[in-house]
């Protein structure tokens, strides 16, 4: 058994990392952080929790004993934390902050870039972790096959739509009910934050790429989830790229491929990423569906923190759900 700590307890990350880790095999909650509601029982501020977590109370400091440490306080917040965290202790970070690899430095501390379905061996061998961002997840597991066969050979456009709660739990004018209600906007376009890393990991694997990736977002009018679509040219026949992906992914157990068109439902409440792909003239068409909250964060890093433990990889994700109606 290993014992984990929560900073920034109070967030929607937050949340759904300690409704997992309850059901976790291998996983004792030592410690969940929040300076706002420290002393306050944690299901005062998640409600689902009451009756699940007994009468755990949110600390105002990190427990110090403990195996590794997940950053929820949101981007920019994470080098202060890192200041208070044991050396000895791994670290999961679910901001930005350490992403791109040019800053994924702290001191003594490294991070990769936490990707499973990238580099799984090298996670294992990890202490520190740099979770990927939600649109970024979905969108790099769209290409990573074509990508790995020296295959993105032009321009890729993406467009791409997020729930609500990818704006995280603070108040904000594009996130509140009567706003998101009955509408939808597109923002940061081609500037979105998530294309560094999308950029990033294109160069890593094909370093002859030289291409543009467009990147159009849009705020949904639902409170979770991620649906990607994704264009690029490809000579190859709609049924050799089903094949280059089902090779690709044949020992991830969260990425499936679609025979037939896919639907939000299909991964909400789940680890999953499923992918549909269709081919028009010369273009290959890569629709990739994500629950935001967990494959695309939460989820994601308990992943990963399976991975660096030596755990069974599904641990704690694979009871999940979706939820159909």
């Amino acid at each position: 058994m290993i014992e984990i700590g929560i900073i920034g307890g109070s967030g929607y990350t937050a949340g759904e990392l300690i409704r997992l880790m309850i059901h976790h095999p291998k996983v004792i909650i030592k410690s969940v952080v929040s300076k706002r509601y420290f002393e306050k029982p944690i299901h005062f501020v998640h409600h689902d929790l009451l009756g699940e977590i007994g009468n755990m109370k949110f600390d105002r400091d990190l427990n110090k004993e403990i195996d590794v440490v997940f950053l929820c306080s949101g981007h920019g917040k994470s080098r202060k934390e890192l200041s208070n965290i044991s050396e000895k202790t791994k670290v999961i970070d679910l901001s930005e902050d350490f992403r791109i690899i040019n800053k994924s430095s702290f001191g003594k501390r490294k991070f990769l870039y936490g990707l499973p379905e990238l580099q799984k061996e090298k996670i294992k061998k990890s202490d520190n972790i740099a979770n990927p961002g939600c649109f970024s997840t979905a969108i790099i597991l769209s290409i990573l096959p074509l990508a790995k066969n020296k295959l993105l050979k032009s321009n890729i456009h993406i467009s791409a739509i997020t729930g609500s709660t990818g704006s995280g739990i603070k108040k904000s004018d594009t996130n509140h009910f009567s706003w998101r209600n009955n509408n939808i906007s597109a923002y940061k376009i081609f500037q979105h934050q998530h294309l560094q890393e999308v950029e990033q990991t294109i160069h890593q694997i094909q370093n002859n790429f030289c291409y543009q990736v467009y990147f159009v977002p849009y705020r949904g009018n639902f409170s979770r989830g991620i649906i990607t679509t994704l264009y690029t040219l490809s000579t190859l026949s709609l049924e050799e790229n089903k094949a280059l992906y089902e090779e690709y992914y044949k020992t991830h157990p969260f990425v499936n491929i679609s025979d037939i068109n896919i639907d939000l439902k299909q991964v909400i409440n789940t680890n999953k990423c499923i992918l549909f792909l269709l081919k028009e003239k010369n273009q290959l068409i890569v629709v990739a569906i994500i629950d935001n909250l967990i494959k695309g964060a939460s989820g994601q890093a308990i992943q990963n923190m399976n991975l660096m433990f030596n755990f069974n990889e599904v641990y704690g994700l694979k009871t999940l759900k979706s939820i159909r109606f």
